[in-house]
C-alpha cells in the first residue's frame, strides 16, 4: 500500500493534460494538490479548487488548492511555492506542464510570438524548478516531471518556436537531473505525441487522417495516457529513473 502523503504542484493544471495529471496524482499519491493557471475563466481559483476537491474526494481527504500565476514570471513561481508551503507545508512533486502555442511559418512569425512561446514553455520550467528545488533539497526528496513534446525531438514545420521551447526542456531536464541526483531529486520528461485536446478536436477529418498516418497505433492519445506515465515517474517504481525522456506518442518517434 503506497502512502498517500505527497504534496504536488501542477502548472497549467486547469484543463487538458494538466488536469488529467492532477487528478491521477491526487488519487494515487497525494494528501494535497495545488495547480496553477493564468486564467480560471469566470470562476475564482478558490471556486475551481473546491469543485475539484468535491469531485475527487467528497470526504475531503485530499485538499485541493488553485493559484493564479503567469508561469513565465519568476516572481509568480516564487509566489506559488510560498503559497504551497503555507497551505500544504511543502512540495514533493512538481509537474511543469504550462505552455502555449503561436504557430506560424518562420518567415511570417513575429518576434513577439517567438518570445512568448519560449517564455511560457521553457522559461516557466526554469522558474518553477529553480524555486521548488529549495524545499526539496532541504527535505532531500523530490520528483520533477517536465512536459515536453515529440516536436521537441523531431521538429515540425510551422512550429519553430514551439519545437525550440520543447527541445530546450529536454536539455534542461538532463542537466538538472545530473545536478540534483545527489539530493534524491529525480527529474524526467514526458514527450506527448498527438493528444485529444480542445485544439486537436478542431481538426477536420482530412487533417486528422494526415496526422494519424504517422502514428503506428492509428489513434490519438488521451490526456489520461499522459497522466498515467507521469504518475509512474512520480511513484516508487521509478525511484531509479532520472534524466529520461519518455515519448508517449503511439510509436511516432520510434
Amino acid at each position: 500500500m503506497i502512502a498517500k502523503n505527497k504534496r504536488v504542484i501542477v502548472t497549467g493544471g486547469y484543463r487538458g493534460i494538466g488536469r488529467a495529471i492532477l487528478k491521477e496524482l491526487a488519487v494515487r499519491y497525494c494528501s494535497s494538490v495545488l495547480f496553477t493557471d493564468i486564467s480560471f475563466g469566470d470562476s475564482t481559483p478558490e471556486q475551481v479548487a473546491l469543485e475539484l476537491e468535491k469531485e475527487l474526494t467528497p470526504d475531503g481527504s485530499i485538499k485541493v488548492y488553485a493559484f493564479k500565476a503567469d508561469a513565465s514570471q519568476l516572481k509568480d513561481a516564487q509566489a506559488t511555492i510560498d503559497y504551497a508551503i503555507e497551505k500544504m507545508g511543502g512540495v514533493d512533486i512538481l509537474i511543469n506542464n504550462a505552455g502555449i502555442t503561436r504557430d506560424n511559418l518562420l518567415l511570417r512569425m513575429p518576434e513577439e510570438d517567438f518570445d512568448k512561446v519560449i517564455n511560457a514553455n521553457l522559461k516557466s520550467v526554469f522558474n518553477y524548478t529553480k524555486v521548488a528545488i529549495k524545499p526539496m533539497m532541504s527535505q532531500r526528496y523530490g520528483r520533477i516531471v517536465n512536459i515536453s513534446s515529440v516536436v521537441g525531438v523531431m521538429g515540425n514545420a510551422g512550429q519553430a518556436n514551439y519545437s525550440a521551447s520543447k527541445a530546450g526542456i529536454l536539455g534542461f531536464t538532463k542537466s538538472t537531473a545530473k545536478e540534483l541526483a545527489s539530493r534524491n531529486i529525480n527529474v524526467n520528461a514526458v514527450a506527448p505525441g498527438f493528444i485529444e485536446t480542445a485544439m486537436t478536436q478542431q481538426l477536420n477529418e482530412k487533417q486528422r487522417e494526415a496526422l494519424l498516418s504517422n502514428v503506428p497505433l492509428k489513434r490519438m492519445g488521451t490526456p489520461e495516457d499522459i497522466a498515467r506515465v507521469v504518475s509512474f515517474l512520480c511513484g516508487p517504481d521509478a525511484d531509479y529513473l532520472t534524466g529520461q525522456v519518455i515519448a508517449v506518442d503511439g510509436g511516432m518517434t520510434m
